[in-house]
């Protein structure tokens, strides 16, 4: 008797390309069940999270909690259930933003997520902010989202508000724009990463595929 299909929920809150998330995943479980909840219920039952994330943080933290994704959320993470948070759907896991004024978020990883700032350098040579292109990122700590990946593989990102990573204990994957930042956090279950694995080419959909195969322990 076959396996029965694993249920992958994309949470939709209105914010981020949701379907280039989804046909990515498609692409390395094609076997699995990937559901776009836009309602806690239809997230119901699914055997892992994901939650994706692009725009402001005040509008991300005002869909998502509009859409009552905070306690599922909590739920899931409180159960073991593998979460995986990409770019804003990480920044909105930390405590607090500078974006918008300062927003809080949900506090589930202590860290704040700060501006790059309007003049940024490195080596002498101003940077452009946003950060957008490809970058290196240091496994900081073994996972088994890593599997198969290069540490210090080439992964995309496009963001102009970071998570430190200095003095950061969750700190999972590592890369340096300017300042030094979290590339990846995890905790338990939850593993969140500010770069875009559904646009970082086969290290991105090995990621994906990882997650997909986590059951959601260390």
């Amino acid at each position: 008797m076959p396996a029965s299909r694993k249920k992958i929920a994309v949470l939709d809150y209105g914010m981020g390309n949701l379907h280039s998330v989804a046909s990515a995943l498609h692409k390395v479980a094609p076997g699995e069940e990937v559901v776009l909840a836009t309602t806690p219920a239809q997230a119901q039952g699914a055997d892992r999270l994901l939650v994706p994330g692009v725009g402001a943080i005040r509008d991300c933290m005002a869909g998502f909690v509009e859409a009552g994704f905070g306690p599922l959320l909590k739920d899931a993470i409180d159960s073991g259930l593998p979460v995986l948070g990409i770019c804003v759907g990480m920044q909105i896991m930390m405590r607090r933003s500078e974006e918008n004024n300062g927003v809080d978020c949900l506090d589930i990883f202590p860290q704040p997520v700060k501006f790059f700032g309007n003049d940024l350098h490195e080596d002498g040579s101003r940077l452009k902010v946003p950060h957008m292109g490809w970058n290196r990122v240091a496994q900081k700590r073994a996972h088994p989202l890593w599997r198969d990946i290069e540490d210090g593989g080439r992964f995309y990102f496009v963001h102009s508000y970071y998570v430190p990573a200095d003095d950061n204990a969750d700190i999972a994957g590592q890369t340096r724009y300017g300042v030094s930042l979290a590339a990846a956090v995890s905790r338990e279950n939850i593993f969140a990463t500010q770069f875009h694995p559904e646009k970082s080419a086969d290290a991105g959909l090995q990621l994906l595929k990882n997650f997909v195969a986590w059951n959601g322990k260390i």
